[in-house]
């Protein structure tokens, strides 16, 4: 059972390394409230410049993929379950926040690993 693990792991890690075409519609940042018992997902309005990198659609600054950046959320979407997020954002929202299908495989992705973190009581960090 532990090689099946190993193996499975090693093909995300490696799927990990390919490139990602960035979401015209947006980026979301995903956090457990524990106290709330909610799976949190802000989304963020972003541009895509002729480089294909992210940027902030009022200054034409370039958006960091790690670090601290103090940017305000357009929407903030919460639910119980991976399920209750998705139908919100997916579903009941229009137009979608999201408009890449591999961003919504995604994030549906993100949302049952936040979810199965918060219902066994363990950390959650957005890959």
């Amino acid at each position: 059972m532990n090689q099946i693990f190993e193996d499975d792991a090693a093909i995300d890690e490696e799927l990990s390394k390919r490139h990602l075409v960035l979401d015209p519609g947006g980026y979301f940042i995903i956090y457990l409230d524990r106290e709330s018992g909610l799976i949190c997902a802000k989304h963020f309005t972003n541009a895509i410049d002729e480089r294909g990198l992210a940027v902030d659609p009022e200054t034409g600054e370039v958006i960091p993929a790690r670090g601290k950046v103090e940017r305000t959320h357009a929407t903030e979407f919460a639910g119980r379950t991976a399920k209750q997020l998705c139908v919100k954002i997916f579903e009941e929202t229009q137009p979608s926040p999201v408009t890449l299908l591999d961003h919504a495989a995604y994030l549906g992705r993100e949302f049952v690993r936040a979810e199965i973190a918060l219902a066994n009581g363990q950390d959650y960090v957005q890959d």
